[in-house]
């Protein structure tokens, strides 16, 4: 079967020894820790302030189902999001478990200034001004029942926040209610400014890495850049976006956008990552890549991982927005329909992948240069893969699939050490990426020499070496019918 045949710069991948290899991955590992140690040193993320319901400043009417009239810790702009849980407490055992659903009443109020003129004026600049009336599940176990979502605020535009919240429907006799606490919950301004500095670091470096590695391919045509080379010029500046250089927008101004933005960048890299692998391991055997046959299929599967993971993030910010008590886990009909489509476009997504991996370790994985290909790019895609799983699983447990879709307080963070090494781990391996994946040193002292037959060999992309080269075939043909020929006459 005839096979296109593909020129390309020589990777410094080829010129690495196994002393070389090992001092990379050691190198990366290196990297890494030093983000997990950072992390760990950092200050924690959370701020948690509860209060009893039965001892707040203004005692309620109903010390079991309210009026509880609430006074939030002062926030600023470096707190982020504001959440707000509700624990109940029943005195007696009602049973292994019992569920209740029931109608919670939220007025929201906001203001500036001092703490007690705000608290004491009339004229009280309000979020709202009408009562949220939002249905929740009550689950109880024993004498403890889950906590309850009764709001969230996306960001912060007031120094407090009063939050009135009144149960109705509630069978307090059946229940036998003792108590009821509410907690503040909000991201550490220490946290905030270590964030800051954190994605400057690395988009510092990224910047870096992207102007060396841009100005390492400046002397190669663009034709001439191997499939590698092509998606890494791709993935840096999306590197970029996914460090965010306008995060600190999100504390100059109050609105929701620099946040949207974020979520945006970040889910565009990551699923551009997703395509990256796909391409990969199809084009190391295959080097016809007409669009509609190439990527056409790939675009589909990963485009709607990335449509779903950017309609559920916008879908649930546009609703709080709306309503801050809006709670996504008891919207089911749209929730689980965009659920169970991202699973299904995940699932056919890894079922590719491990389809296009296997074939290409079948056809490749004892032609040289191809297995070393195949063999770097597998290893350093499964060591970011599972640190990936180890992170999300210590960051949400074992649900995390389940009930932390879309971001959600679901655990409480003793410091910054998921955030930080998560953000480091995509990070190291592109710039790992980067420089495996960067012209040899030789690179240009073969591309000048590459039309010497007697160094074809020597100097000949991997393609070349296994399958041939049609040109240096049809030269040689040429020159040898020439000498034929000139034989003939001779004789005659």
């Amino acid at each position: 079967m005839a096979r296109e045949i593909e020129t390309s710069v020589q990777m410094r991948l080829y010129s690495l020894n196994k002393r070389q290899f090992v001092l990379v991955f050691v190198t990366f590992f290196v990297c890494f820790l030093i983000s997990v140690l950072v992390g760990i040193a950092g200050p924690h993320i959370i701020d948690s302030h509860t209060v009893n319901g039965s001892l707040i400043y203004k005692e309620p009417q109903n010390k079991q189902t309210g009026p509880f009239i609430l006074h939030s810790p002062p926030m600023s702009t470096f707190h982020q999001q504001l959440w707000l849980k509700a624990s109940v407490t029943v005195t007696d055992s009602i049973g292994s478990k019992f569920e209740q659903e029931f109608t919670m009443g939220i007025l929201i109020r906001g203001g500036n200034g001092d703490s007690q003129s705000v608290e004491e004026s009339s004229t009280n600049p309000q979020l709202s001004l009408e009562l949220h009336n939002r249905t929740r599940k009550l689950k109880c176990s024993g004498t403890n029942c889950d906590d309850l979502i009764v709001m969230h605020l996306g960001y912060l535009d007031f120094a407090y926040y009063y939050i009135t919240v009144i149960f109705y429907d509630l069978d307090v006799n059946k229940l036998s209610i003792s108590n009821v606490k509410f907690t503040f919950k909000s991201y550490n301004p220490s946290f905030t400014q270590t964030e800051i500095w954190i994605r400057f670091v690395f988009l510092v470096f990224t910047f870096i890495m992207t102007c060396w590695y841009s100005h390492s391919l400046r002397k190669f045509s663009i034709r001439d850049w191997s499939i590698e080379q092509k998606w890494m010029s791709l993935l840096l500046p999306l590197l970029l976006l996914y460090d965010d250089p306008i995060f600190p927008l999100t504390f100059l101004v109050n609105s929701w956008l620099p946040g949207m933005l974020d979520g945006l960048f970040q889910a565009s890299f990551l699923c551009a990552l997703l395509l990256f692998w796909l391409c990969i391991y199809h084009s190391v055997r295959q080097t016809d890549r007409h669009f509609i046959r190439f990527y056409l299929p790939k675009l589909i599967i990963v485009g709607l991982i990335w449509l779903c993971a950017v309609i559920l993030a916008s879908w649930q910010e546009y609703n709080e927005l709306q309503d801050p008590t809006y709670y996504y886990r008891l919207d089911t009909t749209n929730f689980e329909g965009f659920k169970i489509m991202f699973f299904i476009f995940g699932g056919f997504y890894l079922l590719y992948l491990l389809y296009l991996l296997v074939r290409a370790f079948a056809e490749l994985r004892l032609m040289p240069f191809f297995d070393l290909r195949l063999k770097f790019m597998t290893a350093l895609m499964i060591i970011v893969v599972s640190i990936s799983i180890t992170i999300t699983v210590m960051r949400f447990g074992g649900g995390a699939l389940q009930d932390n879709f879309v971001s959600e307080l679901a655990t409480n963070y003793e410091n910054s050490a998921e955030f930080v090494s998560f953000y480091g781990l995509l990070n190291f391996y592109l710039y790992t990426m980067a420089f495996v994946y960067s012209p040899s040193p030789n690179a240009m002292f073969e591309t000048h020499f590459k039309d010497n037959p007697t160094l074809s060999m020597l100097n000949d992309s991997d393609e070349e070496v296994h399958y041939s080269s049609d040109t240096e075939e049809t030269s040689l043909s040429r020159n040898r019918n020439s000498l034929i020929d000139s034989d003939d006459e001779t004789a005659r």
